[in-house]
């Protein structure tokens, strides 16, 4: 189960984030360093804000820091930002 949502950074990036829920442990990394981008749910899952106010190096830098690698982002051509190539 994925959830996948477009956002717009706080510097005008269009971004395709996507959170692999079962491999989410709900560590809240990612929700530290960029709040306006994730949440936590009841579930103890990351969740993506609609839109966020974090700018682009804060949101990689959350998906890189998650420690199952459940959060992927790409930009909107379709390019992967995160994971790394």
């Amino acid at each position: 189960m994925s959830n996948k949502v477009s956002v717009l950074s706080k510097d005008g990036k269009k971004l395709f984030i996507t959170i692999d829920k079962n491999e989410c442990i709900g560590a809240a990394s990612c929700m530290v360093i960029s709040p306006n981008t994730f949440g936590i749910d009841d579930e103890s899952k990351a969740y993506i804000v609609s839109d966020s106010v974090d700018d682009l190096e804060h949101i990689i830098e959350s998906a890189k820091s998650c420690p199952t690698g459940a959060i992927t982002i790409k930009d909107e051509d379709g390019n992967i930002l995160w994971p790394g190539t």
